[in-house]
């Protein structure tokens, strides 16, 4: 009888505290009438009740309203904070009195540009309505206004806000202005990215420390031909300085030597065999667009005759031998990508803990039917191959693709990735993705959709590519400088538009839009920052989470060492050539010109000259070669490609899912560990040389934020002490199974594991 009044007394003070707009936010929860800051607009100041609203320069805002309850992902969804809504030309965000119950010093991986509760405009993915209970897809003019709002990040973050006790109006314009302004078709030049760069056109400074290769000039490209030794055989072109050869090309390129720079001319770049990077035996790495399909024969023709004096530059048996890779034709399509992506990031979008739970028991069903581990898998063989091409057969390979600007960007990242150790490194891996993503032509607007005019333009083949980069980094984590957590901050980066990095089609777009085309223009070119300035969005001891305290560089080797290792990996394979490859018929290479015409005109193909089990012999050889002897981080670097092998990405995907987490535990707590012990080395290493009155050089301080692995989240640093799920024995979809309790109590008692998510 006790219990029972309790309850409902609780409960007619809970209905008496929601009538007065006081906090719902459970036991803990917060009051949202608390006075706390000043808000800035532009530059006016106005006194609210809120927490201080940090606008960027350019920045305006829209829209807003107030008693907005922000609930946190638990069951029922009853948990929240109170606070205002408001949304901007460049973003959605949140102010309430939110703040961490941890110390500060333990919640340093902050960053400066977006809030822990901001959502840029370019994030938003689907918006979603609840009406009586029933959640509907928002979009366009409304009739009748939800009473809750929901919207799914790209980043997978899941934000809900109860409106109930938000004004009508206020209502009405803060749904109107997030949908309009997240889901309405855009101008480029009505992107943020235009109003921050003129707003902070002087405030523009770049990280001196930031070497990035930007490959937007010759001396760059030569730098890279003089650094992979394919100044031999390649030279770096300004034909295209001006952009009046092909606007999908950059200014610079690479091609053969022996190709006149009139053919670049002839079709347009289009047919042209591009340089992507040369091994160290000689063999080059080449991509190639197609021409448009033709119906005309004399066209037809001259297109053939095109084709024959260009292969013959690349193609010159016995000494250099090509081959073909289509990837439009035999590899993946784009729309298995997007599909595959649509299935596998509905596992991570929950709205509660109650749908996590619901899932878990078929959440390994899901993620199979989803493809998205399989489609990383073909990405990683297909990249073995081609490597297993360059390194052992010392053969040339051309990549063959519509515009080159996608697969192409893809597999020749990943090639270069497993064969060049420079590009493990930071610095590496940022020029690497300068060359063959923002200088290569990947059309980031579209692909990423940040225009909202074509949902079957949006491709997250760059996303891909960084998962991919995921599996090699988790395999071989002494491999590379970087750390995961510079993956996943760098695949944020690609919806944050104070950058031009991940914001054009082209590098043509780029400086036709930023006014660096043409002298007659009087204004002053516009300035954006790229995202490898990393102290725009970190704080310094923030950024030491993105180097890999496990990482050693490659010793420098003396004059005299270097001419009996020049030109060789310290592991390198030599595996025998077939007879097929090692001596050709007459004609060999006639067929395989037509075959390459075949491609690059579009028509259908026929089977390559080397049988299918011919390759994968040769593949599989390579492949268990490799991995039957110890592993050289600073050589060739090949992933285990095997079913298990391929994993999920937690720290991207999970790390906004609180049931996800291994408090205290995981690779976090491992690393912490080692961290521990290198700074006791090092400790050790300072008092022998004090003994030896040395001057002892400063050494990179360890990241502190580790230290304390048991108050860590396996998913930090972007979970740390978050709530804690008690994760049931069987999941709520199974107790509906058991019956009523009667049955219960009749049924032996059995005990499911389901494991770790």
């Amino acid at each position: 009888m006790w219990v029972c009044c309790c309850y409902c007394c609780f409960k007619f003070l809970k209905s008496l505290s929601a009538l007065s707009n006081v906090c719902l936010g459970g036991w803990g929860g917060v009051c949202a009438t608390t006075p706390r800051e000043e808000i800035h607009t532009n530059e006016k100041e106005v006194t609210e009740k809120e927490v201080t609203l940090h606008l960027l320069p350019g920045e305006q805002v829209l829209c807003e309203a107030s008693t907005v309850l922000k609930y946190v992902q638990e069951d029922s969804s009853q948990h929240g904070v109170y606070g205002r809504l408001v949304c901007t030309d460049f973003k959605i965000a949140f102010l309430g009195d939110d703040e961490s119950t941890l110390d500060n010093d333990e919640t340093q991986f902050k960053n400066k540009v977006i809030g822990e509760n901001d959502i840029t405009l370019h994030c938003v993915d689907q918006i979603y309505g609840v009406f009586d209970e029933k959640k509907k897809t928002l979009f366009g003019q409304l009739k009748k206004y939800p009473e809750k709002l929901i919207i799914h990040c790209k980043d997978l973050r899941v934000f809900q806000f109860c409106l109930r006790y938000t004004k009508e109006e206020e209502v009405k314009r803060i749904v109107s202005g997030i949908i309009h302004h997240t889901q309405a078709p855009k101008l480029l030049k009505r992107l943020f990215l235009f109003s921050y760069a003129t707003a902070a056109q002087n405030n523009t400074v770049t990280d001196p420390k930031n070497h990035t290769v930007m490959f937007d000039s010759l001396k760059d490209w030569c730098w890279e031909l003089e650094r992979t030794k394919g100044n031999m055989k390649y030279k770096a072109v300004s034909v295209n300085e001006d952009y009046e050869v092909c606007e999908r090309l950059p200014a610079y390129f690479v091609v053969p030597t022996p190709l006149p720079e009139e053919n670049v001319q002839r079709f347009q770049g289009h047919g042209i065999p591009i340089w992507c990077w040369s091994c160290h035996n000689g063999s080059a790495l080449l991509k190639m667009s197609a021409l448009p399909k033709e119906q005309d024969d004399g066209i037809l023709q001259i297109q053939k005759s095109f084709f024959d004096r260009i292969y013959k530059t690349i193609h010159r048996p016995p000494y250099e031998i090509v081959k073909t890779e289509d990837l439009s034709s035999n590899f993946l399509s784009l729309q298995e990508i997007q599909t595959a992506y649509s299935k596998f990031k509905q596992l991570f979008l929950i709205d509660n803990s109650t749908e996590f739970w619901d899932t878990d028991i078929k959440w390994f069903s899901l993620l199979e039917s989803s493809s998205w581990l399989d489609i990383i898998r073909r990405c990683l063989k297909k990249a073995i191959e081609i490597t297993e091409c360059m390194e052992a057969q010392n053969m040339n390979v051309l990549l063959l693709e519509e515009n080159a600007s996608d697969l192409c960007c893809l597999i020749s990242s990943l090639v270069q990735l497993m064969m060049d150790p420079h590009c493990r490194t930071r610095i590496g891996f940022q020029s690497l993705i300068q060359k063959e993503w923002v200088m290569g032509g990947h059309c980031f607007l579209d692909r990423c959709n940040h225009l909202r005019q074509n949902d079957k333009e949006e491709v997250p083949v760059f996303l891909l590519f960084l998962d991919c980069v995921w599996q090699l980094v988790h395999q071989h984590p002494p491999a590379f400088e970087f750390t995961e957590t510079y993956l996943t901050v760098l695949s944020d980066s690609l919806y944050i538009p104070i950058f031009s990095t991940f914001f054009f089609n082209s590098p043509h777009q780029k400086d036709t839009n930023m006014g660096r085309e043409g002298q007659e223009t009087q204004s002053k070119p516009l300035n954006l920052l790229t995202v490898w300035d990393w102290s725009v969005q970190f704080e310094p001891k923030a950024q030491t989470l993105l180097k890999n305290p496990l990482y050693v560089e490659k010793p420098k080797l003396d004059k005299g060492q270097r001419k009996g290792m020049r030109f060789k990996h310290q592991r390198q394979l030599s595996l025998p050539l077939t007879q097929s490859k090692s001596s050709p018929k007459r004609g060999f290479f006639r067929e395989e010109t037509d075959h390459l015409i075949k491609n690059l005109l579009g028509k259908r193909i026929s089977k390559l000259i080397n049988s299918s089990d011919e390759l994968q012999d040769n593949f599989r050889e390579f492949y268990d070669t490799w991995h039957s002897k110890p592993t050289d981080y600073h050589g060739l670097l090949l992933p285990h490609i095997e079913g298990p092998e391929i994993k999920v990405w937690a720290q991207r995907y999970l790390r906004w899912i609180p049931e996800a987490q291994i408090l205290g535990g995981g690779r976090v707590a491992t690393m912490s560990k080692l961290l521990e012990m290198m700074e006791e080395v090092q400790s050790l290493q300072e008092k022998i040389d004090e003994r030896h009155h040395s001057q002892q050089a400063p050494q990179a301080e360890a990241p502190c934020l580790l230290r304390n692995s048991a108050r860590l989240s396996s998913l930090f640093p972007f979970a740390l002490l978050q709530r804690h799920s008690s994760k049931p024995v069987l999941p709520t979809s199974g107790w509906k199974a058991l019956g009523d309790e009667d049955d219960l109590a009749k049924q032996e008692d059995e005990f499911v594991d389901l494991g770790d998510v």
